[in-house]
């Protein structure tokens, strides 16, 4: 009993996912795992009426990619296409979609510092952000430790389809990848101390 208890409260540290206001935007992160689920996260938030824009970001680029474009390649659609056409699908008009390009967004930080300030850049003075369940309380803690001084509310809602299970985590492999992952970015993000929060930028 006691060991399941200590496993049930590690998954669920992991987890914030408090009461959403209302907000301008719901930032949907791409890094890491189970993104279309966030996606349909993004969706179920806008039909409420909690956001009037769904923000997405993407186009990563690594320096193997850069040469094969620098040689003529080219992507055969947009890097938004599809995460536009699974919206559309979930009813959000593409009038009310905003593509963020992140070419050097490599995790939860810089995909933060990247994203943030091309909403501030727009006017955005509000956001809720979407991620993984087991992802969401690291992201919150990095984008209002970031932001804190530049948007008027930040909030957070976990990807409810998303299929991490706090209270049985440990009887699948890919779950306990994710846990052991995360606290390892935890521990990593606190060692770092990663930045200040971005007042007046």
């Amino acid at each position: 009993m006691l060991h399941g208890y200590l496993l049930r409260a590690v998954g669920n540290f992991l987890i914030v996912n408090p009461r959403s206001e209302k907000a301008e935007a719901v930032v949907v992160l791409s890094t890491g795992m189970a993104y279309y689920p966030r996606l349909m996260q993004a969706a179920a938030l806008y039909r409420q009426g909690l956001v009037r824009k769904v923000v997405i970001n993407g186009n990563r680029k690594s320096g193997a990619l850069r040469e094969l474009e620098q040689r003529g390649f080219m992507p055969c659609c947009p890097w938004f296409e599809n995460a536009y056409r699974i919206l559309e699908l979930e009813q959000v008009p593409r009038g009310d979609l905003i593509a963020v390009s992140a070419e050097d967004a490599y995790d939860t930080v810089s995909e933060a510092r990247l994203v943030g300030a091309a909403l501030k850049q727009k006017g955005i003075g509000s956001i809720i952000v979407t991620t993984s369940k087991f992802h969401s309380r690291r992201a919150l803690y990095i984008w209002q430790r970031l932001y804190a001084d530049t948007f008027a509310y930040i909030g957070m809602s976990a990807a409810a389809q998303d299929p991490f299970s706090p209270h049985n985590w440990w009887r699948s492999g890919r779950q306990i990848k994710w846990v052991l992952a995360e606290y390892g970015a935890w521990l990593y993000l606190l060692y770092k101390g990663f930045a200040q929060p971005i007042s007046g930028t």
